[in-house]
Protein backbone atom coordinates (compact mmCIF):
# COMPACT_ATOMS: atom_id res chain seq x y z
CA UNK A 1 0.00 0.00 0.00
CA UNK A 2 1.48 3.48 -1.25
CA UNK A 3 0.59 6.78 -0.11
CA UNK A 4 -1.60 5.81 2.74
CA UNK A 5 -1.81 8.12 5.80
CA UNK A 6 -3.46 6.72 9.53
CA UNK A 7 -4.63 10.29 9.10
CA UNK A 8 -5.05 13.35 7.68
CA UNK A 9 -2.03 14.70 9.84
CA UNK A 10 0.32 12.78 7.38
CA UNK A 11 -0.28 14.50 4.66
CA UNK A 12 1.43 17.49 5.94
CA UNK A 13 4.82 18.94 4.11
CA UNK A 14 7.05 17.70 1.24
CA UNK A 15 4.66 20.57 -0.40
CA UNK A 16 5.52 20.71 -4.43
CA UNK A 17 7.20 23.56 -6.40
CA UNK A 18 5.84 24.28 -9.16
CA UNK A 19 7.51 26.44 -12.29
CA UNK A 20 5.45 30.10 -12.74
CA UNK A 21 6.42 30.90 -16.50
CA UNK A 22 3.96 34.10 -17.48
CA UNK A 23 4.09 36.24 -14.42
CA UNK A 24 7.91 36.17 -14.19
CA UNK A 25 8.38 36.02 -18.13
CA UNK A 26 10.39 39.45 -17.43
CA UNK A 27 12.83 37.86 -14.85
CA UNK A 28 15.70 36.08 -16.64
CA UNK A 29 15.83 33.73 -13.03
CA UNK A 30 13.86 30.31 -12.76
CA UNK A 31 11.36 31.26 -10.64
CA UNK A 32 9.63 28.20 -8.45
CA UNK A 33 6.21 28.90 -6.30
CA UNK A 34 6.22 26.80 -3.06
CA UNK A 35 2.87 25.26 -3.34
CA UNK A 36 1.94 25.12 0.43
CA UNK A 37 -1.84 25.03 -0.34
CA UNK A 38 -1.62 21.33 -1.09
CA UNK A 39 -1.36 21.12 2.89
CA UNK A 40 -4.04 19.41 3.99
CA UNK A 41 -5.52 23.11 5.79
CA UNK A 42 -4.36 24.47 2.95
CA UNK A 43 -1.77 26.31 4.22
CA UNK A 44 1.79 26.39 5.54
CA UNK A 45 0.12 26.83 9.08
CA UNK A 46 -0.38 23.32 8.75
CA UNK A 47 3.11 22.55 9.45
CA UNK A 48 3.44 24.95 13.06
CA UNK A 49 0.18 23.92 14.16
CA UNK A 50 1.11 20.03 14.29
CA UNK A 51 5.00 20.51 15.60
CA UNK A 52 3.78 23.47 18.92
CA UNK A 53 0.83 20.64 19.69
CA UNK A 54 2.89 17.69 19.38
CA UNK A 55 5.84 19.51 21.27
CA UNK A 56 3.21 20.09 24.17
CA UNK A 57 1.92 16.52 24.22
CA UNK A 58 5.80 15.33 24.59
CA UNK A 59 6.17 18.15 27.39
CA UNK A 60 3.34 16.59 29.11
CA UNK A 61 1.73 20.19 29.13
CA UNK A 62 -1.43 18.68 26.91
CA UNK A 63 -4.03 15.53 27.06
CA UNK A 64 -7.26 14.68 25.23
CA UNK A 65 -9.61 17.27 26.61
CA UNK A 66 -7.70 20.12 26.99
CA UNK A 67 -7.63 23.27 25.32
CA UNK A 68 -5.42 25.18 22.77
CA UNK A 69 -5.97 28.90 22.73
CA UNK A 70 -4.75 31.11 19.88
CA UNK A 71 -4.32 34.31 17.60
CA UNK A 72 -4.88 34.01 14.24
CA UNK A 73 -6.11 35.87 10.91
CA UNK A 74 -7.34 32.48 10.07
CA UNK A 75 -4.87 30.07 8.43
CA UNK A 76 -3.05 29.46 11.98
CA UNK A 77 -6.96 28.45 13.45
CA UNK A 78 -7.60 26.08 10.51
CA UNK A 79 -4.59 24.37 10.65
CA UNK A 80 -4.70 24.41 15.01
CA UNK A 81 -8.54 23.65 14.56
CA UNK A 82 -7.58 20.32 12.36
CA UNK A 83 -4.81 18.68 14.75
CA UNK A 84 -7.41 19.07 17.59
CA UNK A 85 -10.19 17.18 15.97
CA UNK A 86 -7.37 14.35 15.70
CA UNK A 87 -5.80 14.48 18.80
CA UNK A 88 -9.16 15.20 20.88
CA UNK A 89 -8.06 19.07 22.41
CA UNK A 90 -10.95 21.85 22.13
CA UNK A 91 -9.77 24.69 20.28
CA UNK A 92 -10.91 28.46 21.30
CA UNK A 93 -9.35 31.37 18.96
CA UNK A 94 -9.34 34.81 18.99
CA UNK A 95 -9.37 36.68 15.38
CA UNK A 96 -9.44 40.40 13.72
CA UNK A 97 -12.61 42.17 12.93
CA UNK A 98 -10.78 41.80 9.35
CA UNK A 99 -11.53 38.54 8.85
CA UNK A 100 -14.03 37.59 6.37
CA UNK A 101 -17.37 36.21 7.38
CA UNK A 102 -16.65 32.64 5.45
CA UNK A 103 -13.23 31.85 7.15
CA UNK A 104 -14.91 32.14 10.79
CA UNK A 105 -17.53 30.04 9.12
CA UNK A 106 -14.99 27.52 8.14
CA UNK A 107 -13.39 27.99 11.69
CA UNK A 108 -16.59 27.15 13.54
CA UNK A 109 -17.25 23.92 10.70
CA UNK A 110 -14.06 22.54 12.38
CA UNK A 111 -15.41 23.05 15.56
CA UNK A 112 -13.53 25.87 16.75
CA UNK A 113 -15.04 28.83 19.27
CA UNK A 114 -14.23 32.07 17.61
CA UNK A 115 -13.75 35.57 19.43
CA UNK A 116 -13.80 38.24 17.15
CA UNK A 117 -11.64 41.24 18.14
CA UNK A 118 -11.56 45.01 16.70
CA UNK A 119 -8.21 45.01 14.27
CA UNK A 120 -7.34 48.56 14.38
CA UNK A 121 -6.31 48.87 18.22
CA UNK A 122 -2.72 48.53 19.66
CA UNK A 123 -1.24 45.12 20.25
CA UNK A 124 -1.36 45.59 24.01
CA UNK A 125 -4.81 46.85 24.11
CA UNK A 126 -7.17 44.61 26.24
CA UNK A 127 -9.40 44.45 23.14
CA UNK A 128 -6.43 43.22 20.67
CA UNK A 129 -6.72 39.78 19.47
CA UNK A 130 -3.41 39.15 21.01
CA UNK A 131 -4.54 40.19 24.54
CA UNK A 132 -7.87 38.43 24.11
CA UNK A 133 -6.29 35.02 23.74
CA UNK A 134 -3.99 35.38 26.76
CA UNK A 135 -7.18 36.34 28.98
CA UNK A 136 -8.99 33.19 27.38
CA UNK A 137 -5.75 30.94 28.09
CA UNK A 138 -5.00 32.70 31.59
CA UNK A 139 -8.82 31.88 32.41
CA UNK A 140 -9.42 28.38 31.00
CA UNK A 141 -8.48 25.73 32.85
CA UNK A 142 -6.10 22.90 31.42
CA UNK A 143 -5.24 25.05 28.31
CA UNK A 144 -2.16 26.25 26.35
CA UNK A 145 -1.42 29.43 24.46
CA UNK A 146 0.30 28.68 21.24
CA UNK A 147 1.42 31.98 20.80
CA UNK A 148 2.75 31.80 17.43
CA UNK A 149 4.63 35.11 17.43
CA UNK A 150 6.60 34.50 20.39
CA UNK A 151 7.01 30.77 20.10
CA UNK A 152 10.21 29.55 18.86
CA UNK A 153 9.07 26.85 17.72
CA UNK A 154 6.98 28.28 14.74
CA UNK A 155 10.57 29.07 13.38
CA UNK A 156 11.85 25.68 14.34
CA UNK A 157 8.60 23.66 12.25
CA UNK A 158 10.16 25.56 8.83
CA UNK A 159 13.80 24.91 9.91
CA UNK A 160 12.44 21.56 10.02
CA UNK A 161 10.50 20.91 7.13
CA UNK A 162 10.26 23.39 4.82
CA UNK A 163 13.79 24.77 4.65
CA UNK A 164 14.93 21.31 4.05
CA UNK A 165 12.56 20.61 1.50
CA UNK A 166 13.48 23.70 -0.63
CA UNK A 167 17.22 22.73 -0.38
CA UNK A 168 16.40 19.47 -1.59
CA UNK A 169 13.91 20.37 -4.20
CA UNK A 170 16.39 22.55 -6.01
CA UNK A 171 19.31 20.29 -5.62
CA UNK A 172 20.70 22.63 -4.01
CA UNK A 173 20.75 25.62 -6.10
CA UNK A 174 18.88 27.92 -4.65
CA UNK A 175 20.22 31.41 -5.04
CA UNK A 176 16.83 33.50 -3.84
CA UNK A 177 14.19 32.92 -1.10
CA UNK A 178 11.23 35.39 -0.94
CA UNK A 179 7.83 35.20 1.48
CA UNK A 180 5.70 37.44 3.39
CA UNK A 181 6.00 38.20 7.08
CA UNK A 182 3.77 37.57 9.42
CA UNK A 183 4.40 35.95 12.70
CA UNK A 184 7.78 35.56 10.49
CA UNK A 185 8.03 31.85 11.35
CA UNK A 186 7.85 30.56 7.43
CA UNK A 187 10.38 32.74 6.25
CA UNK A 188 13.09 32.34 9.25
CA UNK A 189 13.05 28.95 9.65
CA UNK A 190 13.29 27.99 5.93
CA UNK A 191 16.19 31.23 5.91
CA UNK A 192 17.76 29.79 9.17
CA UNK A 193 18.30 26.27 7.58
CA UNK A 194 18.78 27.56 3.69
CA UNK A 195 21.44 30.23 4.60
CA UNK A 196 23.49 27.27 6.98
CA UNK A 197 23.48 25.56 3.77
CA UNK A 198 24.71 28.27 1.87
CA UNK A 199 24.95 31.83 3.13
CA UNK A 200 24.95 33.61 0.04
CA UNK A 201 21.28 33.20 -0.37
CA UNK A 202 19.47 36.09 -0.49
CA UNK A 203 16.61 36.17 1.73
CA UNK A 204 13.76 38.76 1.09
CA UNK A 205 10.70 39.23 3.81
CA UNK A 206 7.49 40.93 1.87
CA UNK A 207 6.49 43.64 4.20
CA UNK A 208 2.85 45.62 3.93
CA UNK A 209 2.18 49.11 3.73
CA UNK A 210 0.73 50.27 7.33
CA UNK A 211 3.40 47.30 8.91
CA UNK A 212 6.52 48.35 10.86
CA UNK A 213 8.84 45.14 10.04
CA UNK A 214 10.48 46.78 6.86
CA UNK A 215 11.25 50.23 8.91
CA UNK A 216 12.37 47.89 11.91
CA UNK A 217 14.61 45.93 9.96
CA UNK A 218 16.15 49.26 8.42
CA UNK A 219 16.53 51.00 11.65
CA UNK A 220 16.43 49.03 14.49
CA UNK A 221 13.25 51.26 15.92
CA UNK A 222 9.18 51.11 15.69
CA UNK A 223 8.24 53.80 13.81
CA UNK A 224 4.27 54.38 14.63
CA UNK A 225 4.10 57.00 12.24
CA UNK A 226 3.99 53.60 9.75
CA UNK A 227 1.45 52.19 11.13
CA UNK A 228 -2.14 52.63 8.94
CA UNK A 229 -4.90 49.74 8.39
CA UNK A 230 -4.50 47.57 5.58
CA UNK A 231 -6.55 45.18 4.10
CA UNK A 232 -4.46 42.23 3.24
CA UNK A 233 -4.41 39.52 6.29
CA UNK A 234 -1.83 37.18 7.93
CA UNK A 235 0.98 39.66 6.71
CA UNK A 236 2.66 43.00 8.59
CA UNK A 237 2.30 43.24 12.02
CA UNK A 238 2.23 46.54 14.32
CA UNK A 239 4.39 44.91 17.11
CA UNK A 240 7.99 43.04 16.58
CA UNK A 241 7.13 39.25 16.80
CA UNK A 242 10.21 37.36 18.18
CA UNK A 243 9.42 34.70 15.63
CA UNK A 244 10.91 36.97 12.99
CA UNK A 245 14.57 36.47 12.66
CA UNK A 246 15.48 39.59 11.27
CA UNK A 247 19.54 38.65 11.24
CA UNK A 248 18.22 35.69 8.78
CA UNK A 249 16.34 38.32 6.18
CA UNK A 250 18.71 40.13 3.82
CA UNK A 251 15.87 42.94 2.32
CA UNK A 252 12.27 43.79 3.04
CA UNK A 253 10.22 45.19 0.16
CA UNK A 254 7.01 46.45 1.34
CA UNK A 255 3.53 45.90 -0.86
CA UNK A 256 0.47 47.54 -0.67
CA UNK A 257 -3.65 46.03 -1.21
CA UNK A 258 -3.90 47.10 -4.36
CA UNK A 259 -1.38 45.90 -6.59
CA UNK A 260 -1.48 42.83 -4.56
CA UNK A 261 -4.52 42.05 -5.34
CA UNK A 262 -4.19 42.41 -8.61
CA UNK A 263 -1.20 40.34 -8.82
CA UNK A 264 -3.73 37.32 -6.66
CA UNK A 265 -6.36 37.69 -9.71
CA UNK A 266 -3.12 37.70 -11.83
CA UNK A 267 -1.76 34.55 -10.94
CA UNK A 268 -5.35 32.49 -11.17
CA UNK A 269 -5.51 33.75 -14.78
CA UNK A 270 -1.76 33.29 -16.14
CA UNK A 271 -0.72 30.43 -13.80
CA UNK A 272 -3.55 28.76 -12.94
CA UNK A 273 -2.80 28.89 -9.52
CA UNK A 274 -5.28 30.22 -6.99
CA UNK A 275 -3.69 31.62 -4.19
CA UNK A 276 -4.59 33.55 -1.46
CA UNK A 277 -3.97 37.49 -0.99
CA UNK A 278 -0.68 37.07 0.70
CA UNK A 279 0.52 35.01 -2.87
CA UNK A 280 -0.73 37.82 -4.57
CA UNK A 281 1.70 40.41 -2.58
CA UNK A 282 4.52 38.15 -2.14
CA UNK A 283 4.61 38.13 -6.30
CA UNK A 284 4.43 41.44 -6.22
CA UNK A 285 7.19 42.00 -3.84
CA UNK A 286 9.23 39.49 -6.21
CA UNK A 287 8.89 42.19 -9.10
CA UNK A 288 9.66 44.69 -7.10
CA UNK A 289 12.55 43.32 -5.98
CA UNK A 290 13.94 42.42 -9.64
CA UNK A 291 12.51 45.55 -11.09
CA UNK A 292 15.72 47.00 -8.28
CA UNK A 293 18.07 44.04 -8.52
CA UNK A 294 19.39 42.40 -11.16
CA UNK A 295 18.71 38.46 -11.30
CA UNK A 296 20.97 36.28 -13.60
CA UNK A 297 19.62 33.68 -16.02
CA UNK A 298 21.69 31.25 -13.61
CA UNK A 299 19.37 32.35 -10.61
CA UNK A 300 17.53 30.05 -8.61
CA UNK A 301 14.44 31.67 -7.00
CA UNK A 302 11.41 30.29 -4.33
CA UNK A 303 8.46 31.92 -4.04
CA UNK A 304 6.56 30.94 -0.64
CA UNK A 305 2.81 30.68 -1.77
CA UNK A 306 1.49 30.05 1.66
CA UNK A 307 -2.10 29.50 1.35
CA UNK A 308 -5.46 28.54 -1.21
CA UNK A 309 -7.39 30.90 -2.97
CA UNK A 310 -10.73 29.47 -1.81
CA UNK A 311 -11.16 31.67 1.30
CA UNK A 312 -10.81 35.01 -0.39
CA UNK A 313 -13.49 34.29 -2.72
CA UNK A 314 -15.58 37.44 -1.54
CA UNK A 315 -12.45 39.22 -1.34
CA UNK A 316 -9.99 39.75 -3.69
CA UNK A 317 -11.81 37.56 -6.11
CA UNK A 318 -14.84 39.73 -5.73
CA UNK A 319 -14.88 42.04 -8.55
CA UNK A 320 -17.84 43.85 -5.91
CA UNK A 321 -15.12 43.78 -2.96
CA UNK A 322 -12.47 45.34 -5.45
CA UNK A 323 -14.59 48.11 -6.65
CA UNK A 324 -15.57 49.04 -2.53
CA UNK A 325 -11.51 49.24 -2.33
CA UNK A 326 -11.47 51.02 -5.19
CA UNK A 327 -8.98 49.14 -6.81
CA UNK A 328 -11.00 47.46 -10.23
CA UNK A 329 -11.14 50.75 -12.05
CA UNK A 330 -7.15 51.07 -11.87
CA UNK A 331 -6.79 46.83 -12.37
CA UNK A 332 -3.57 46.68 -14.63
CA UNK A 333 -6.26 43.91 -16.31
CA UNK A 334 -9.82 45.22 -16.85
CA UNK A 335 -10.98 41.58 -16.32
CA UNK A 336 -14.42 42.74 -16.68
CA UNK A 337 -13.87 43.81 -20.25
CA UNK A 338 -12.52 40.35 -20.94
CA UNK A 339 -14.39 37.52 -18.63
CA UNK A 340 -17.95 38.33 -18.95
CA UNK A 341 -20.93 36.35 -17.14
CA UNK A 342 -23.92 35.96 -19.35
CA UNK A 343 -27.41 34.67 -17.69
CA UNK A 344 -29.56 32.89 -20.10
CA UNK A 345 -32.73 32.75 -19.30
Amino acid sequence: MTNVHDNILGLIGNTPLVKLNSVTKDIPATVYAKLESYNPGHSTKDRIAVHIIEAAERKGLIKPGSTIVETTSGNTGFSIAMVCIIKGYKCILAVSNKTKKEKIAYLKALGATVYICPANVAADDPRSYYEVAKRIASETPDSIYINQYFNELNIDAHYQTTGPEIWEQTGGKITHLIACTGTGGTLSGSAKFLKEKNPNIKVIGVDASGSILKGFHETGKINKDEIHPYQIEGMGKNLIPAALLFDKVDEFVRVNDEMSAYRTREIALKEAIMGGYTTGAVTQGLLQYASANEFSKDDVVVAIYPDHGSRYITKVYSDQWMEEQGFINNCVHNYDEVYKTEIIS
